[in-house]
């Protein structure tokens, strides 16, 4: 990667025909990959099911219900593959070590969805590293069995923290791309050739895969309304302007990845990400992605409620790194407000010769609260100036 300082809107290319990326193309050959996967992973639980209750003496009960629903995996070895997954075809050549590309999955009780999604992205990435949030179901096992490397953190703590600890491990390989990609189905590792793109020729350090940059997407209309007030929020916060900044497929460059050690909580992640990245004066560019909503799961938070979250944190961002825009505006319009109702008092009582108290106390305070609030967006611009220069 280059040492490219300027930010980069949308990538210019055409985005590609779906029949002309690597892959099971017809309906038939995706039945014939997502049926062995299922079959695969089926038979994968039942012979651990066996394994597990072996190692604890209790053959007895296999049959009953008394065993718990998730399976054991301390005496499970991670070296095994079942042949229906070492038998399906890599599209992606082996690469060298300096050359790897990685993708980085983080995934809460997706039992349903991860096996087929390991499957895939392996046939465009080197290493698959699924974070297992600390789901309370199969979801370690199953990843795991598709051929995928787990981290497991023993609780929920939410998608920033898991996708930290992918990073983390992701910096030790030191791969050349690394892929963000969600563990629920959404995404379609088709696209990752064209996502990683921008990168492998050089010209940014973040690839955001846009929802918003093709048509046929079929985004619900309130997902799109939270989405561009999102966007705005994230361009006044961070100075980039995206059209999607929630996405969660995306691309790094190893440039990029080196520079991913700030903290972050819960699903603010992809904002703080791109506030990072124009920050460190890194390119950013986006390429168009297409996006499955009939997934299973695809709600774990209610929507509404995770886009009032971010917007919080967004909040805070531009009150931080803008001071100017988050208390300059809000003064000047206090100011302007004061002066209004001042002209309508003085107005009146130039008319009547009676002075209206009220309207004349708002004015005043509003002016003066106008102000103050201006006056405090002059010192706190001036002191992140001088810290930003340190």
């Amino acid at each position: 990667m280059g040492d490219s300082n300027t930010h980069t809107n949308h990538y210019s290319e055409s985005y590609p025909d779906q029949d002309s990326l690597p892959g099971p193309k017809s309906s038939e050959e995706k039945r014939i990959v997502i049926e062995n996967v299922n079959i695969s992973i089926l038979s994968l639980i039942n012979h651990y099911t066996a394994f597990s209750e072996t190692i604890r003496g209790n053959s007895a009960t296999m049959g009953s219900h008394s065993h718990p629903r998730v399976i054991p995996t301390e005496n499970i070895p991670e070296d095994i593959t079942p042949p229906l997954f070492s038998s399906y075809p890599k599209t992606k050549p082996e690469s060298k070590k300096q050359d790897l590309i990685v993708a980085i999955v983080p995934a809460y009780n997706e039992e349903i969805a991860i096996g087929s999604m390991v499957v895939h992205i392996q046939q465009y990435v080197d290493i698959v590293i699924v974070v297992d949030d600390g789901s309370t179901d199969n979801t370690a096992l199953i990843a795991r069995a598709a051929g995928a490397e787990v981290i497991t953190l023993g609780k929920n703590q939410g998608k920033a923290a898991a996708m930290m600890k992918g990073f983390q491990r992701a910096r030790e390989l030191n791969p050349m791309v690394t892929v963000m990609l969600d563990g629920d189905g959404q995404h379609n590792p088709p696209e990752i050739p064209a996502l990683i793109k921008p990168i492998l020729e050089g010209k940014a350090d973040l690839v955001i895969g846009s929802r918003f940059l093709i048509n046929g997407n079929n985004i619900p209309r309130y997902r799109q309304l939270g989405q561009k007030t999102l966007n705005l929020a994230t361009q006044a916060g961070a100075g980039f302007a995206s059209t999607d900044s929630q996405s969660g497929f995306r691309a790094i460059s190893r440039k990029g990845l080196s520079h991913l050690t700030f903290t972050s909580e819960g699903y603010n992640l992809e904002s703080d990400m791109i506030t990072h990245f124009v920050e460190k004066e890194l390119a950013i560019t986006e390429v168009p992605i297409t996006v499955k909503y009939d997934v299973p799961n695809k709600h774990k938070k209610n929507p509404v409620e995770h886009g009032v979250d971010i917007l919080g944190h967004l909040v805070g961002i531009i009150g931080y790194k803008r001071p100017l825009l988050s208390f300059g505006i809000p003064g000047l319009g206090l100011v302007t407000f004061g002066i209004i109702i001042g002209s309508w008092a003085f107005a009146t009582y130039y008319a009547s010769n009676k002075l209206p108290f009220g309207p004349s106390l708002v004015s005043g305070i509003a002016i003066m609260a106008g102000l103050l609030l201006i006056t405090c967006a002059f010192i706190l611009n001036s002191l992140v100036q001088m810290v930003n220069r340190t």
